[in-house]
């Protein structure tokens, strides 16, 4: 049977996950079976959207037929959009006759008949939530850290003229800084290259 295999890593991942911590199993499962690999897929973004460019790439294949089913590692890396849309690409997949079979989840095999199909609704729900999770824990970061009164976003570009102007007239980096509300670091790079001349 032709396969396709699809590896996804989140952009936060880069660094600690490496595609090929999923993409090494997949083949190894590929070979154990006696499956073709046809192609692989591999994304580096958020399983929160549609827009993944090798995802999308693979879609337009299985409608022209490339192969017979789509290997991933685990629901989650195949689709964080929640239960509709994922449940939606399955039913795709079905139209054109290419299964979807993970390695991590034995019961997700949609060329099974029955349960696959109920657990498959759960687990995308699942995988919808803990994305959610993700998106509270974080936003709840953001907002502690701006209680304690740290800035954030990109630092806004300080005037030069400014902060030596300012410099000549309160003679202190520190009330400068505190002044424009950049960082002390960035004021002394101004006033010492300045003060060289």
């Amino acid at each position: 049977m032709k396969i396709a295999i699809y590896a996804r890593v989140s952009k936060e991942e880069e660094g600690v996950q490496d595609p090929d911590n999923q993409l090494l199993p997949l083949r190894k499962y590929c070979e154990a079976k006696g499956w073709e690999v046809s192609e692989e897929f591999i994304d580096r973004c958020s399983g929160g959207t549609s827009d993944r460019p090798e995802f999308q790439r693979m879609l337009g294949r299985v409608k022209q037929m490339h192969f017979k089913a789509i290997l991933v590692w685990s629901l989650d890396r195949f689709s964080r959009e929640g239960m509709n849309n994922t449940l939606k690409y399955i039913e795709t997949l079905k139209h054109y006759n290419c299964a979807l079979v993970s390695l991590q989840e034995t019961w997700l095999d949609t060329t099974q008949q029955g349960i696959g199909e109920l657990l498959i609704g759960i687990f995308s729900w699942v995988a919808a939530e803990e994305r959610r999770k993700i998106s509270e824990r974080t936003k709840a970061a953001l907002t502690k850290l701006q209680n304690q009164g740290i800035k954030l976003g990109r630092p806004h570009k300080i005037n030069k003229e400014q902060v030596i102007s300012m410099y000549d007239n309160l003679g202190s980096i520190n009330k400068v800084a505190k002044e424009l509300n950049v960082s002390y670091g960035a004021c002394w790079k101004i006033i010492n290259a300045y003060t060289k001349l």
